[in-house]
Order: structure tokens, then sequence, then C-alpha cells
């Protein structure tokens, strides 16, 4: 089981979703705890970290599998979020 540590952007990222957006991107955090790597989560290019879709908006976390750490650092509309 991993620990999901959550950095200050993140959390005022999820602020400013609106509130379905913010309700499922908890959930979707949620469940990194069980399983970091979920099906539908995509290695970015050339870096070690991962990006998971909810609806419009993406997650991008890191996976630190050593002390077993999700570290959860940018929510954002998937136009804005790999700028």
């Amino acid at each position: 089981m991993y620990s999901v540590c959550i950095l200050r952007q993140a959390i005022k990222d999820i602020a400013n979703l609106p509130k379905d957006y913010a309700r499922l991107a908890s959930q979707h955090i949620d469940r990194l705890e069980e399983n970091p790597r979920p099906s539908d989560a995509k290695k970015l290019h050339e870096m070690t970290d991962y990006t998971l879709r909810v609806g419009v908006y993406r997650i991008l976390y890191d996976i630190d599998d050593r002390t077993h750490t999700v570290t959860v650092y940018r929510i954002k509309h998937r136009r804005d979020v790999y700028r």
C-alpha cells in the first residue's frame, strides 16, 4: 500500500475545479493508495511522472517505489497541463 502526498499547488488546483470534477479527482487520488499505476494512467515521455485522466482534467503525479509514496503535484485542464 502506498501513501499519497498532495502538494500545496495540487490542493489549490482541486479547489479551483468545478465541484463534480473536484469530487472525481479526489476519488481517483484516493484510489492511488491501492494501485499507483492503474490501467488508464499514462507515463509521460522521458520522465518518471504519470498522468491520470479525469474528464478534461489531468492529475500529474510521481511514484517513489522505494518509499511507497505517490506525490500528486498538479491537476489542470488538458489544454494547460503539458505546457
